[in-house]
């Protein structure tokens, strides 16, 4: 698949999740009513929206101008490193819920590594685009693990 096809599926289909999410939540105002939950419903909504936004930047930098997607990925993984970070240092006692930020955060970073440094994606045989898709994946499958463990009511302990 061409990699500009592919991050136009991708922002898509995670703008598509976002608005999901949003329906979900307005079914569920209690959700909101709490800060604890308000901030792991925000942190999902964040999962699904930033990795869109990338996308989009992707697509107008593209192959031509890989400043413009490489700046966005850089302030947008450290907006999502920093805000998946606070909530791990809020969540308790819920490991699987600990993993999956920890393992988002690692992403985001690593997100912003590549885009700084983009000549790293080549050490593994791939164009740093390339591989930033990659990470986007991980960052789209972690943000569905939270989202089912927050819909069976595991991840929705107040703290």
């Amino acid at each position: 698949m061409d990699v500009s096809s592919f991050y136009a599926l991708f922002s898509a289909t995670c703008f598509t999740l976002v608005g999901l999410w949003w329906n979900v939540v307005q079914s569920h105002a209690e959700w909101t009513r709490e800060p604890a939950l308000r901030r792991v419903v925000g942190g999902i909504y964040l999962s699904f929206l930033l990795p869109a936004l990338m996308g989009l930047f992707a697509q107008v930098g593209g192959t031509e101008q890989p400043q413009i997607w490489r700046a966005a990925f850089i302030v947008l993984a450290v907006i999502g490193c920093v805000c998946t970070l606070r909530l791990l240092a809020r969540s308790r006692g819920d490991r699987f819920v600990t993993r999956q930020q920890a393992g988002a955060a690692l992403l985001y970073a690593l997100v912003a590594v590549v885009g700084a440094f983009p000549e790293l994606a080549g050490h593994i045989g791939l164009r740093p685009i390339q591989a930033e898709a990659l990470m986007l994946i991980g960052l789209i499958v972690l943000g569905h693990a939270l989202v089912w463990r927050f819909m069976a009511g595991e991840g929705r302990q107040t703290t």
